[in-house]
């Protein structure tokens, strides 16, 4: 049935999904538009709240491209080239394929969303070379296991209300991940993933005839190429000794950092792990430039989307379009649906607004007297925000890009697959937060 299902969905997506540098621009179109008529804002107030914060995300944007360039240079380095074939060994056939790299994901994605993002593209990559299977669904099962992202380790939403003196601690306190992150209700939900994605994935599987299918050839070389020095600035370039006095000190200080210090695991240090583990394991300079020469090719749209991303966000919070929304779809509820419908804003808002932190900011303000009002449990109300940020990234396609980048797809490639786990993921998510 789910065959049946996905095969019209894809061809939708297909033909109507328009590039994601296209989406943001019609998404930005939308924004303004909106901010004018509906909060009343006057076209030269948009216009400055959307270039006044058209490079807020500056930062993020470099993050986001380090996670996919360091996690292609880790992956590319021949230590884990071989971990990866021995693990895409398990996979027997094309449907064990898509189980296993959507259980790989999902759990890297509970542990750390970067670490997700990566491991997921780059396990699905590995796969694509030992079995015969459709590349499409297999990157899209790569990506939906990112689902759980906000449920799990790194959650923004638990995480920042967990922080002591963050922006609405006077209202609701600090509230521990116990009641959050470890909660009977949202554990459940995580459990529904873990069992539904992936065997809704395998569902999808299409017919061999149906299938889009990858030269393995085109995924990159295995085998490194000999390199014969005839320069002394060659022979630094394929220093072991250079490239070890630097990356294990860069490792010893990340162990100084967990176990000394007690640090936690957040963007910063993904990507600070992943890049000096790729110096060491690359053991030379050349052959981490190499990699990252081939890495840096799928890194341009987070170079020019990121920031007009950054301009919508400013319209939808400056103009309080974000907040109107929330309002709208909150003002019916009932103590019972709050966090349905909480859920269900969020995961409009998110679409406009692809932060979690950014989103928690916008519409707690909002949920958080709603909550209050009807008396609904605040740690569920929040975690609704989390999961429907969550949830709609199956439909945006701005956290997609990393790992497009590094399969080198399309959104319309995978998307149409998306589009089913977010309606089947949808039900559940709503029937964990609503009745458990």
């Amino acid at each position: 049935m789910l065959k049946a299902l996905s095969r019209p969905a894809v061809k939708l997506v297909e033909r109507y999904l328009p590039d994601p540098y296209i989406f943001v621009l019609l998404l930005t179109v939308i924004a303004a538009a909106a901010a004018i008529a509906v909060e009343r804002q006057t076209p030269l107030a948009v216009m400055r709240m959307w270039g006044d914060g058209f490079w807020n995300l500056l930062t993020f944007s470099m993050q986001m491209l380090l996670v996919l360039v360091t996690g292609y240079m880790l992956a590319s380095s021949p230590p884990v080239k071989k971990l990866l074939q021995r693990l895409a060994a398990l996979a027997k056939g094309p449907g064990g394929a898509i189980l296993l790299v959507t259980y790989v994901s999902l759990a890297a994605s509970w542990i750390n969303w970067g670490f997700g993002l990566v491991v997921g593209a780059l396990f699905a990559k590995e796969l694509a070379r030992l079995i015969r299977v459709d590349y499409r669904l297999l990157v899209a099962s790569a990506y939906s296991g990112f689902i759980v992202w906000h449920g799990g380790l790194a959650g923004s939403v638990p995480l920042t209300v967990a922080t002591d003196g963050h922006f609405s601690a006077d209202q609701i306190g600090v509230i521990g991940t116990g009641s959050t992150i470890f909660a009977f209700f949202n554990l459940a939900i995580v459990v529904m993933l873990f069992i539904a994605v992936p065997l809704v994935n395998r569902m999808m599987l299409p017919d061999e005839k149906d299938s889009v299918f990858v030269d393995p050839q085109l995924l990159g070389d295995d085998e490194p190429s000999r390199v014969r020095i005839t320069r002394p600035a060659e022979r630094m370039e394929n220093s072991v000794v250079l490239a070890w006095l630097v990356g294990i000190p860069g490792l010893i200080f990340l162990v100084d950092h967990f176990f000394l210090r007690s640090g936690g695991l957040n963007l910063n240090v993904v990507n600070f792990l992943f890049l000096f583990l790729a110096i060491v394991l690359h053991r030379t300079p050349r052959s981490l430039l190499d990699s990252l020469h081939e890495a840096i090719k799928g890194g341009a749209g987070i170079v020019i989307q990121f920031p007009f991303y950054a301009g919508i966000m400013a319209i939808m919070v400056q103009s309080g379009l974000a907040t109107s929304m929330s309002e709208a779809l909150v003002s019916f509820a009932t103590e019972t649906t709050l966090p349905f419908w909480t859920f269900i804003s969020a995961g409009i808002v998110n679409l406009f607004v692809p932060s979690g932190g950014g989103q928690w900011a916008v519409q707690a303000p909002v949920m958080i007297p709603a909550a209050q009002a009807l008396g609904v449990d605040i740690p569920r109300m929040a975690m609704a925000v989390a999961w429907g940020d969550a949830w709609t990234n199956l439909l945006q396609p701005f956290w997609a890009l990393p790992v497009l980048g590094i399969a080198g797809l399309k959104a319309k490639d995978i998307m149409g697959f998306c589009l089913i786990q977010l309606l089947i993921t949808g039900v559940l998510i709503s029937i964990g937060l609503t009745w458990f």
